[in-house]
């Protein structure tokens, strides 16, 4: 694998639902399929909330009312795609500077009127500076997007 390789993750799922409803279980519920053992804050997360327009953010807030603002909606495009800028730094800390951060962006293509094929890119991780390819292997494991997407099928299913 070379290193331009390694600056980019993939993963995908395909899910029995309609695109408007994967897109929307996607966006509107990214709390209910996001692991709560993946915070920032210290504190039990409360919410996760995805703001739906290019300049919203995705931030987790805390119990005590604290917020992480941990990702930048760069690209808001309904039913079919939505990027995020990747706010985390690869010592899991937030990054203020988005010449540091990476993208996630997420493609949803109707394989049937009620079928839908999530296609999800991670890249530009080389951007975050040294350890980064530890932040690639950790969001490219099993408790990284593989489980998001996982959980975010079952969320699917029980839906249905």
């Amino acid at each position: 694998m070379t290193q331009a390789e390694a600056a980019v993750v993939r993963d995908q799922v395909v899910v029995d639902a309609p695109i408007t409803q994967a897109f929307a279980v996607f966006t509107e519920r990214f709390g209910d399929f996001k692991p709560p053992e993946h915070n920032l804050l210290g504190v039990e997360i409360a919410e996760t909330v995805f703001e739906p327009r290019v300049g919203g953010h995705i931030y987790d807030r805390a119990v005590d009312g604290t917020e992480c603002r941990w990702a930048r909606v760069l690209t808001y495009e309904p039913p079919n795609r939505v990027v995020f800028s990747w706010d985390i730094s690869p010592q899991w800390q937030i990054e203020t500077d988005p010449d540091h951060t990476s993208e996630v962006e997420v493609v949803f293509i109707a394989e049937t009127p009620r079928r839908t094929r999530l296609e999800l890119e991670h890249r530009h991780l080389d951007r975050h500076g040294p350890g980064w390819q530890a932040l690639s292997q950790g969001v490219g494991e099993d408790a990284g997007w593989p489980l998001y997407l996982a959980r975010y099928a079952t969320l699917l299913t029980v839906d249905s």
